[in-house]
């Protein structure tokens, strides 16, 4: 991965019988704030949209998650502008 530019996403494990350095500590709690904020939106457009990919090619599968991105953006702006508005 490294060779090719790419970032391991994965959280360091903790040293066995050993404290966790301060350092891996920062560094899981980093990877665990984008991880968090990622899984949110998937989980509210597999319960909510009701995504479940049973699809003949990619096209297909691609259209219906663009589409259900998509639905999710417009749930989300449509829920932010009503906060804004009510304070």
């Amino acid at each position: 991965m490294e060779k090719q530019g790419f970032v391991s996403k994965v959280h360091r494990k903790k040293p066995h019988l050993k404290p966790m350095p301060r350092h891996i500590q920062q560094y899981n709690a980093g990877k665990s704030v984008i991880r968090s904020r990622v899984e949110h939106v998937f989980a509210d457009q597999k319960s909510q949209t009701g995504l479940f990919l049973r699809t003949v090619g990619i096209t297909q599968a691609t259209m219906r998650i663009g589409l259900a991105n998509i639905v999710y953006d417009m749930r989300r702006f449509v829920f932010l502008t009503r906060i804004s508005a009510s304070t």
